[in-house]
């Protein structure tokens, strides 16, 4: 007897549902990377792969009494990954990779630029589920595994990363190039060294400079321009002062040009000081907010939070056992720890008390628009995504710059 039911989804590319002999673990990224990019060129790419492993699933769908065949399949897969809020843009002017990719705040920005992402990767649950919600395509995963980074295609012009910074092992021990394996910026060096795109494009946090008294900082910048042969510019930028975004929050950014595909890198200039109008309540979302948000009044800390939060117009922070205020009037940094524990939660008062930000509010702070969808996750994954995040609306500016170099 033959089920009527033909629907399936991305969902069932997990390895658990269809138990056959070619399951690997990137089936998901591998078919929505193939359909995200089926009307153009970048498809070939994925392409044999993602059919091997289409007729494999739907074989096996058969042998359930599945009525369903390849066409019908493919059909409902595209309207999936294609039935999200930041589709891929068809008119694109430039290719970019986004590695580290997080909740896609590089691509949001480079999207908005005129660019098209032709590979992802990042390898936290959590953020892929997001990524994937809004723009229909889920990140390969551990970019460490060759088998992971032969999927890049050959060609694309600016690599992004946002790169975990672990320690330099032996950085700064010896003189020239220090060794950087065991850190996943020998990934990002290794790409670089193969793919020879025409910009690299590297965030990170503002301790980088100063770590190692310099010396992790001056070793990627010995790699980029005496092994791989970029020439480097770096700034310090804040998104209070660069992307008039009312949060304190200082990243280091590296911008590297392939002098033989880019003559003029020279004229690159990182964004001026823009003027910082808005405000933290064009951010904070108008009235009452949900109970969980709030302190109670019973709770052990609330005098002293209620003693020192006597403003509305400004974000505190709650520093493990007291509270300091944001003299500057904008919301501190935020952490990827803030929602875990209370330690560095950005707290405000409002008219019915006091509260932590909400999800949608640390969000905002990081530029991200409205309709960006905020999956169903447990709230420290949102708050730890948005803290790991970088500002899109800073990350924009930069990028226009780069394409005028372009």
């Amino acid at each position: 007897m033959i089920k009527t039911k033909n629907s399936v989804s991305i969902e069932e590319f997990d390895g658990k549902n269809y138990q056959i002999k070619f399951v690997e673990p990137e089936d998901k990224a591998v078919i929505t990377h193939y359909l995200r990019n089926v009307h153009n060129g970048i498809s070939k790419h994925y392409k044999d792969d993602a059919l091997k492993i289409l007729k494999n699933f739907v074989k096996y769908k058969q042998g359930e009494n599945y009525s369903i065949a390849e066409e019908e399949v493919l059909q409902q897969l595209l309207f999936e990954v294609e039935n999200v809020p930041f589709p891929t843009p068809e008119n694109y002017s430039f290719k970019f990779i986004d590695l580290f990719a997080g909740i896609g705040g590089f691509r949001m920005a480079l999207q908005n630029t005129g660019g098209k992402c032709v590979y992802t990767s990042e390898w936290e649950k959590a953020a892929k589920i997001t990524y994937r919600e809004n723009y229909g395509e889920i990140p390969f995963g551990d970019i460490t595994k060759e088998s992971t980074k032969n999927y890049i295609p050959n060609e694309f012009d600016i690599l992004c990363a946002g790169f975990p910074c672990q320690a330099f092992s032996i950085a700064g021990k010896r003189k020239g190039f220090a060794d950087t394996r065991g850190t996943l910026f020998f990934d990002v060096e290794k790409i670089i060294e193969k793919h020879k795109p025409k910009v690299v494009f590297l965030e990170n946090v503002k301790n980088l400079v100063s770590h190692d008294k310099g010396n992790t900082f001056k070793t990627i910048i010995e790699v980029l321009e005496e092994k791989l042969k970029y020439k480097t510019y770096s700034s310090v930028l804040n998104s209070m002062t660069h992307a008039n975004i009312p949060q304190n929050r200082e990243r280091i950014f590296i911008v590297a040009f392939d002098p033989n595909q880019v003559k003029n890198h020279s004229n690159f200039k990182f964004p001026k000081k823009i003027e910082l109008t808005k405000n933290i309540h064009d951010i904070l979302e108008k009235g009452k907010q949900e109970e969980k948000y709030y302190y109670p009044k019973n709770h052990k800390y609330y005098p002293e939070l209620e003693k020192t939060m006597t403003s509305k117009d400004t974000v505190y922070q709650w520093r493990r056992v007291y509270v300091r205020e944001n003299k500057s009037n904008v919301c501190p940094t935020l952490t990827a720890n803030m929602g875990t524990g209370g330690h560095n939660v950005p707290l405000i008062k409002d008219n019915y008390g006091i509260r932590k930000l909400t999800p949608r509010e640390c969000f905002s702070f990081q530029g991200y628009p409205k309709n960006y969808i905020l999956p169903n996750l447990a709230n420290s994954k949102l708050y730890m995504q948005a803290g790991n995040s970088v500002t899109t609306t800073l990350i924009e500016r930069i990028a226009n710059e780069i394409m005028s170099v372009l």
